[in-house]
């Protein structure tokens, strides 16, 4: 089977990974931040917060349905074993040496930075949302599997008609809300080993594959109807800050959560969907910045916190940091080390694109 390359989907991924370092770079600056296990600024900037508010309710779940829509382009290539082994490879192996190499480095950051005794368990960290997916694909493959089978079925025909219309994508929030409602999670936002992040991430991976299932139908009436899920998603976030004080009952979150996912994919199919070096570059070095970043951001809140400088210069320096050292981590360790490769969720080899690019840099 061949299939299309979705450039846009790729950059979102890019993009996603981007806002989640600076995210967690922003609770370092909010007087919360120690009882989450993150190093605290002692002076707050709590008005950084805000924008992260109308953030926080849909960057996991994005990256829940670009994982599943993930899952589609990956199966129409391979069987199930298959399938089996290379995310086995790229999911669960990168897990297991996460939780083994790469967490303990940031534990041990904080526990140096506020003078504790230094210990470690093993402990997922921000690596949860990998095993989350892993047993995604474990659950959901063979209902998948047969759905591959019935390209031409009645099931597709339907679902791509009903994707037609901009209340189709979202239909799906009755299923978000419901959740919502049942499972009634302290809060929202707290996705980390909790039923409500598993039940939300499911249902999430589970409609990104049926959206790339679907067909273009769907790409097309979240192009078109991008300004509507704009609108609905900021009048619900409005009604979250001013009534709620930013935490609204977890119904109302799902939906705006979504219209906040619509719109995002809307934009990136109009405008994203092109190749170039800079997304090749980008795409490949994603996952293993997401894998290291917390371990940089701790080490870069480590070093600046102490100086003398405005509180806001404080956060665009520990930016600055963690971007930085993460791609250089990524450029000169990671992505040239063929078992390190490996173990960040590479394949062990470069591939021609990457080759072409280190020949241009060296001049060959």
């Amino acid at each position: 089977m061949t299939t299309e390359r979705r450039h846009d989907i790729d950059w979102l991924r890019v993009v996603a990974i981007g806002l989640l370092l600076i995210y967690h770079i922003a609770i370092i600056f909010q007087p919360w931040a120690m009882f989450i296990g993150f190093i605290k600024s002692d002076e707050p900037l709590e008005t950084l917060w805000k924008p992260m508010t109308m953030l926080n309710v849909w960057r996991i779940p994005f990256l829940f349905f670009v994982s599943g829509m993930g899952l589609y382009f990956a199966m129409r290539k391979r069987n199930f074993r298959q399938l089996i082994a290379e995310r086995t490879k790229r999911i669960l192996l990168p897990f297991i040496f996460g939780i083994v190499a790469i967490t303990p480095l940031h534990f041990i950051i904080f526990q140096k930075y506020y003078n504790l005794s230094i210990s470690y368990y093993p402990h997922a960290g921000h690596l949860w949302f990998l095993v989350n997916i892993f047993i995604y694909v474990l659950l959901l493959s063979p209902l998948f599997l047969y759905l591959l089978k019935k390209e031409d079925g009645k099931f597709r025909k339907w679902l791509s008609a009903f994707m037609n219309n901009p209340l189709g994508p979202l239909a799906i929030s009755v299923f978000f809300a419901a959740e919502a409602v049942l499972v009634k999670p302290q809060l929202f936002t707290m996705y980390a080993e909790t039923l409500h992040g598993y039940i939300l991430g499911l249902l999430a991976f589970f409609f990104g594959f049926l959206f790339v299932y679907s067909g273009k139908v769907f790409w097309q009436t979240v192009s078109k109807w991008k300004w509507l899920y704009v609108g609905l998603a900021l009048i619900l976030y409005t009604i979250r800050l001013l009534v709620f004080e930013t935490n609204s009952p977890g119904y109302l979150m799902s939906i705006e959560s979504n219209c906040w996912i619509f719109a995002v994919f809307g934009f990136g199919y109009q405008y994203l969907n092109k190749p170039g070096k800079t997304l090749s570059y980008l795409s490949q070095a994603a996952y293993p910045v997401y894998i290291i970043h917390m371990f940089a951001l701790y080490a870069g809140a480590m070093i600046i916190l102490p100086l003398e400088m405005p509180l806001f210069m404080k956060f665009l320096v520990i930016t600055t940091f963690t971007f930085v050292l993460c791609f250089l981590i990524y450029e000169f360790i990671i992505r040239r080390i063929g078992f390190l490769r490996l173990l960040f969720g590479l394949k062990w080899s470069f591939n021609k694109r990457e080759k072409q690019i280190i020949r241009i840099k060296q001049g060959i």
